[in-house]
């Protein structure tokens, strides 16, 4: 039986990648306040929230100097937009921030709303880029399977996950998907993560080759893929991708829009993977979530083309009415302000080992293939069988089913393509919220370890 605010629920919202059908039985789980990183529902039953919300609330809950950030902004000046020559300090002041920050060469920063417009802008970018320097058939970007940067038409089409094309009539035209750097999936009996990364860069060139140099324009990439299952690559793998899209001039974009602002504990993701982009999509973490604020992060190159498209043309014919938001730039600040004087990424890097040794340990556990994890982030694969890898039946759930234990033991976890749990606290979990978090995931697992034997889903 549903409650009334279930029931109003279900009756006016559409909710994002969640079953429509199933949720009118179930109703959401609906949560009224938050405090570092335990969110309350609205019986007041709490919960350690180990998505950091959507991969981003890295300050976790509750933060007063964020909201004050928020408050002081909106009473000097709520709303402007940076429209036809127009700005204002909040704009100003975090661009320079980020050019400071950025871990590449970088011009300009154009402000959006979110990580999937980040990505589309990206595309745009690269097409008008091409034209300026006179390639106007160098338009083809690669993406790769699993990988995930966002779902708008054209930011979806770069994402390799078949719930975001299946019935949307997507990708695009113009879009390729190359092979996921998953060596526990991918790899050939025998082949060590070096030959896997070699083998994957072989045949990223083919796929260039085979399309034709003059029409691929750019590549993007997650330095840790995130919604696809918490991929993290091989080590060699981004130098030996880089060789490729030098030799090609293909563009590289960086989707730091997970890993950017200390979940690997570096202020970049690049940086803890060696990887080293053209243009950088950022969001999520740039506010800790407190306000929508995304942007792309340009190099001076990409930026002289875009100079003389608009004297060619007369304007630059892109941009978001919330570009440059006063308030959510405000707040960006601030986040970024905290991140330096509270020396996040350095305690981000100091808890890595705990959290990386709690995360091998589910590896003993009956259900679980891999554990997966790089800074403060990991996936956990469930399987049926260990040794041969064999993945249950998609249909069975196992992984949702884990999410759901989870939320019953008071953890918010979720579950992704391929029966991957996924693990993102805020940044500012502390060690022994780090030990509850996985605790309660645990007992998570053998819950569902004890269904599954109740269902006799389990091979003899």
């Amino acid at each position: 039986m549903l409650t009334n605010l279930q029931a109003r629920d279900v009756e006016t919202l559409v909710h994002p990648y969640t079953n429509l059908a199933a949720i009118r039985d179930t109703g959401p789980l609906i949560l009224e306040r938050g405090q570092g990183v335990w969110v309350h529902d609205v019986d007041g039953k709490p919960y350690l929230e180990g998505m950091a919300g959507l991969w981003c609330t890295a300050l976790g809950y509750g933060n007063e100097e964020l909201v004050e950030a928020a408050a002081t902004q909106m009473r000097k000046l709520p709303f402007t937009h940076i429209f036809g020559g127009k700005s204002h300090d909040p704009a100003i002041e975090l661009a320079e921030k980020l050019k400071e920050m950025a871990p590449v060469p970088i011009s300009k920063v154009f402000f959006t709303c979110s990580g999937s417009e980040a990505n589309d802008t990206q595309m745009k970018l690269v097409w008008y880029y091409n034209n300026a320097l006179g390639r106007p058939h160098k338009k083809k970007i690669i993406a790769r399977m699993r990988g995930y940067h966002g779902v708008t038409i054209a930011s979806a089409s770069l994402t390799g996950l078949p719930g975001n094309h299946a019935d949307f009539d997507l990708p695009i035209a113009g879009i390729r998907h190359t092979s996921s750097p998953h060596h526990y999936r991918l790899a050939q009996p025998g082949e060590s993560e070096e030959a896997f990364a070699t083998r994957l860069a072989d045949e990223l060139e083919q796929l260039i080759l085979a399309e034709g140099p003059e029409t691929v324009a750019a590549f993007i990439a997650e330095p840790v893929m995130g919604a696809g299952g918490v991929i993290v690559p091989p080590k060699t793998y981004y130098p030996k991708i880089e060789a490729v899209l030098k030799k090609y001039d293909v563009f590289f974009i960086g989707d730091e829009v997970i890993c950017g602002f200390g979940r690997l504990g570096t202020a970049f993701g690049c940086e803890a993977m060696d990887m080293k982009p053209h243009a950088i999509s950022i969001a999520k973490a740039l506010s800790s979530a407190y306000q929508p604020i995304g942007g792309v992060m340009i190099p001076e190159e990409m930026y002289q083309a875009m100079l003389d498209e608009s004297r060619k043309l007369g304007s630059f014919g892109h941009g978001y009415t919330y570009s440059g938001h006063p308030v959510a730039a405000a707040v960006a600040l601030k986040t970024l302000e905290i991140y330096e004087r509270e020396s996040i990424f350095e305690r981000v890097r100091a808890k890595i080992p705990q959290f990386a040794a709690r995360c091998a340990a589910l590896e003993d556990h009956p259900l679980v293939g891999e554990s997966r994890q790089m800074g403060l982030v990991a996936g956990i694969e469930i399987v049926a069988d260990k040794k041969t890898k064999h993945q249950f039946d998609p249909k069975l759930g196992f992984a949702a089913k884990t999410v759901a234990f989870a939320q019953q033991e008071g953890l918010i976890v979720r579950n992704v393509f391929g029966d991957t749990v996924t693990i993102c606290p805020p940044l500012v979990i502390s060690p022994a919220e780090i030990d509850e978090l996985f605790d309660r995931l645990t007992r998570a697992l053998d819950r569902t370890l004890d269904w599954a034997t109740r269902e006799k889903l389990l091979a003899a």
